[in-house]
């Protein structure tokens, strides 16, 4: 049976502590109509949550847990993981932020793993301050793609723009390394799927982005998009997947192309996530594919030059929530629409 809207627990991952991230939270909260369409759960410290709050005259009211089973349907729960006072460096880059940021992050993951929350929202953190002997990865999507089940793939929602990529955190001259037909089939299919199951779209129409400009003009400006994209495109498309292209990428945005299309994939990252955030920014959401859960995060970072200030804009955050909730109940009607019992004939 499907939940109820407001007992889809949301977790929450606070993100660097010198940020925005405690603030696009509770802000996104505040408005008490959020929690008839969901149960928010952060995994922080009420107390350091509770100071916060009043740097922007929050009205958020906190209802600190100890454990997840003590979750109040209709509150904003926060879970204490530590007990300890931490001192903010408001808008600074602190090593000691990161390390509470990882561990919010892993506990939290780890809650949706167990199917102790249903969705999962993240708040921003510092890629450079989280690394340790315990944490070597990029970035959320990386750790997630090793702790569940399926192949990761960023993709980048506003509305019916959804911008996904080939490639993502990898240095730029190492892109075109990295494109081969394998990894082109495995990214749209991925993509494929996600519009499918989490979108509700029967039969996608995928673009693709060319690598070089003017997709090589024949050769004469690199050889990847006749030798790799090209046919790797064709494959797909003769086995019934509606996937077009490539399209030369510097037109392709302006021209409103993408617009005809349920997903644009990129070959590399600022390739999709330039337009992306051009046409969305403050409004659009990361949305991590191609997993058995869900994860979503705001489009921004952590933004320290306006940490504590009380001027953060939480809409993207809130966007974020409202579509972990789409997806979680799209996810739902797809699969029991996918559940067809045949009917035996009584003898």
């Amino acid at each position: 049976m499907m939940k109820k809207a407001e007992n889809i627990i949301v977790g929450i991952s606070i993100g660097d502590l010198n940020g925005i991230g405690s603030e696009v939270v509770l802000k996104t909260f505040e408005d008490t109509r959020m929690l008839e369409l969901c149960t928010p759960v952060i995994f922080a410290n009420v107390k350091l949550l509770s100071f916060v709050k009043k740097g922007f005259q929050s009205t958020s009211l906190l209802h600190g847990i100890d454990k997840l089973d003590q979750i109040v349907v209709g509150k904003i729960n926060v879970l204490n993981l530590w007990r300890e006072g931490v001192d903010l460096k408001l808008g600074e880059n602190d090593p000691k932020a990161g390390e509470y940021a990882i561990k919010s992050f892993v506990a939290a993951t780890k809650a949706l793993k167990e199917g102790l929350v249903d969705v999962l929202v993240t708040a921003p953190i510092n890629k450079y301050n989280v690394q340790s002997d315990e944490f070597k990865f990029p970035g959320h999507t990386d750790y997630l793609d090793q702790e569940l089940e399926g192949n990761a793939l960023m993709l980048m929602v506003q509305d019916n723009l959804r911008v996904g990529l080939l490639t993502d955190h990898i240095p730029l001259n190492e892109v075109a390394s990295h494109l081969t037909e394998e990894l082109i089939r495995k990214k749209i299919e991925t993509v494929k799927l996600s519009l499918i199951q989490d979108f509700s779209i029967n039969k996608p129409k995928i673009a693709v982005l060319g690598l070089n400009p003017h997709c090589g003009d024949g050769g004469v400006i690199g050889t990847e998009d006749d030798l790799i994209i090209k046919p790797a495109l064709k494959k797909l498309f003769d086995k019934g997947t509606l996937v077009f292209g490539p399209f030369a990428a510097d037109g392709f945005f302006g021209s409103n192309q993408y617009e005809k299309y349920d997903a644009v994939i990129a070959t590399y990252h600022d390739q999709g996530l330039i337009p992306f955030k051009t046409l969305s920014f403050g409004n659009g959401v990361n949305y991590t594919a191609g997993l058995n859960k869900i994860r979503t995060s705001p489009d921004h970072g952590t933004a320290y030059d306006i940490a504590g200030k009380g001027i953060a804009d939480y809409n993207s955050f809130k966007e974020a929530v409202y579509l972990a909730l789409d997806i979680y109940n799209s996810r739902n009607q797809y699969a029991e629409i996918s559940q067809k019992p045949l009917k035996t004939k009584e003898k």
